[in-house]
């Protein structure tokens, strides 16, 4: 298949959005990590920042979304990476000064939390009208692969560079990610038009324009369109059980088999690996079988896998269950979340864009950190393999949820006329 140009303007957006993903990646888990190592903080305080931050951060990116939603979106984007920046700048500063404290550390969380979201949602809506409808796909594909891939390789090195140059210098460096990340957002030149007001389906203006229903219009719209409300309840469900997994494998690997912390790192990097796999296959599967087939069996295959972790034993034969089982997770997660990404983006009207990716990521958050919760105080009265096993049987009945039925692939009527452009160079 021959590569797609998407032009200089993607090109700008994919490299920052490259150089924060590498950068968090290299940050991944540091701010847990300080309150242990500087503030020796206990497990529930770290339990708290772990939850807490993203918690407030999300509530926090509620009333952002219809606000971003009348403005453009290059400057939101360069703000939230800005935010993040000061924001994690301020934590080496202030170990360095000796001025760092535990409530610093969730305020940091919870505002890296807010402009993730903030970032995200913006992002979504300037792709939209940054490329043709034809090669969003590819876009998508290829941010995938770049997420995955920074997965792969940040965090082995942040942990390197923390054991030669101490605890903040991966906090630092994510600081640095995300000032090179607001410059090559500047540095795209391409001229973007104001959003409209917020309209009908007949291209009519909403009374009290953007501010009437605030977030509530993009929870309307996903749960208002029979296959996205689908798509969003299954992803819910999918993302927070595989995400309530991980402290519970924590415990076992760490605590009750023994495995060596690099094992442990080991098998949990490698299999991100299959990420670029995945979302590289994604146009070609699409083009071969269609969205739905993707959507009916590769959403499943994403989530059959799962029940294995609870079978995991000591020694070698254990660490390779948890890479193989991993690797086929992400393999095929990494394949459908472009698609399902793609579809989101042609079936919301564009005045919706922002509220409906906010909304998304919002109830995605409260999803995670509620089941993360509910396994975690599972696991402490009966121990992790049960719960695991628990949740890899209630993982295999979210299928039920994806869209049973074939459907026409037209965007959304309004989709494309009210959506923002792109003046030509």
């Amino acid at each position: 298949m021959s590569r797609r140009r998407l032009g200089r303007p993607f090109g700008w957006l994919w490299a920052s959005y490259a150089v924060s993903a590498y950068g968090s990646g290299l940050g991944f888990g540091a701010l847990p990590l300080i309150a242990v190592l500087v503030l020796h903080a206990g497990p529930a305080q770290v339990a708290v920042l772990s939850a807490a931050g993203p918690a407030v951060g999300a509530l926090v990116a509620v009333p952002l979304a219809p606000w971003m939603e009348a403005r453009r979106k290059r400057p939101v984007m360069i703000g939230a990476d800005l935010a993040r920046c000061a924001a994690m700048a301020s934590v080496p500063a202030a170990y360095a000064l000796g001025w760092l404290g535990f409530a610093q550390l969730l305020v940091v969380t919870a505002v890296v939390a807010a402009a993730k979201i903030a970032f995200g949602a913006a992002s979504g809506a300037y792709l939209k009208s940054l490329v043709p409808a034809e090669h969003l796909l590819v876009a998508n594909s290829r941010f995938e692969s770049t997420n995955w891939s920074s997965i792969a390789v940040g965090p082995p090195l942040g942990g390197a560079a923390i054991g030669l140059f101490g605890p903040v210098v991966t906090v630092l460096a994510d600081a640095a990610s995300y000032l090179l990340s607001a410059l090559g957002i500047t540095a795209i030149r391409e001229p973007e038009h104001a959003p409209h007001p917020g309209r009908t389906d007949d291209g009519r203006l909403r009374a009290g324009g953007l501010r009437a229903g605030g977030l509530l219009e993009g929870w309307r719209h996903l749960l208002g369109h029979p296959v996205l409300r689908r798509l969003y309840l299954n992803n819910l469900l999918v993302s927070g059980l595989i995400m309530a997994t991980e402290p519970l494998l924590a415990v076992l690997l760490l605590r009750q088999l023994g495995f060596p912390a690099w094992q442990y790192g080991l098998a949990f990097a490698a299999p991100c690996l299959g990420g670029l796999i995945g979302s590289r296959l994604a146009p070609r599967v699409v083009a071969r079988h269609g969205r739905q087939r993707v959507f009916r069996v590769v959403g499943t295959l994403r989530v059959v896998w799962l029940p294995g972790l609870a079978l995991v034993r000591p020694g070698v034969t254990g660490l390779l269950t948890v890479m193989a089982v991993e690797l086929a997770i992400i393999v095929h997660m990494s394949l459908y979340t472009p698609v399902l990404a793609t579809y989101r983006l042609e079936h919301t009207p564009a005045h919706l864009v922002s509220r409906t990716l906010t909304a998304w990521s919002v109830g995605q958050q409260a999803t995670t950190a509620t089941l993360t919760a509910l396994t975690g105080l599972l696991a402490h009265f009966t121990g992790p393999r049960p719960v695991l096993a628990t949740v890899g049987l209630l993982v295999l009945a979210t299928p039920l949820l994806l869209p049973r039925t074939p459907r026409q692939d037209a965007p959304h009527p309004a989709a494309d006329a009210t959506a923002p452009t792109v003046a030509a160079g």
